[in-house]
């Protein structure tokens, strides 16, 4: 059975383009990002003051009139990360790249290490704001996955979000 594509939700002018692995089997189901139950990307976002409030998963359209879309590096959605195979991040990478070109967000905010590494190269970049950037004129920030499967505390995720810079510097 094929699973649906979820849209990009992304527009110029953003202040924060978040950007995963690809879609889970959740969100494939529900068209949202981030829609698996046991994710924790909203509850971190809310703790980390980035939203004024508790999103829904299904709210992608007044997070975009925030200032805050999401994409992915690899369109097919899966159960785990480590089903992408190597092709199809290596196309992801591409079409990333000319997605961050054309849409110019203050911030592309890699949720995951492994999704900034396979889009960078970059094998040993730290949480946060990096000293370069990929697309010039894009800040390029690290967060760790908030899946449920990633061992950090919500404390811990919350105090790497915390840092994204959202008002544009």
């Amino acid at each position: 059975m094929s699973q649906a594509v979820i849209p990009d939700h992304i527009q110029e002018g953003l202040k924060v383009l978040f950007v995963g692995y690809n879609p889970s089997l959740m969100s494939s189901k529900t068209g949202h990002h981030y829609a698996n139950p046991n994710n924790r990307f909203w509850r971190v976002l809310y703790a980390a003051g980035i939203t004024p409030r508790l999103f829904r998963t299904d709210e992608n359209e007044e997070m975009l009139q925030l200032g805050y879309g999401f994409t992915n590096i690899v369109a097919r959605p899966t159960r785990t990360a480590a089903e992408i195979t190597r092709e199809e991040y290596e196309e992801g990478r591409i079409i990333l790249r000319q997605k961050l070109i054309q849409y110019r967000p203050k911030t592309a905010c890699f949720v995951g290490k492994g999704v900034y590494e396979q889009f960078s190269g970059n094998k040993s970049c730290p949480w946060g704001l990096q000293v370069s950037s990929v697309v010039e004129g894009v800040n390029d920030f690290v967060a760790p996955s908030t899946s449920g499967l990633v061992r950090m505390t919500i404390d811990e995720l919350t105090a790497v979000f915390a840092q994204i810079p959202v008002d544009g510097s």
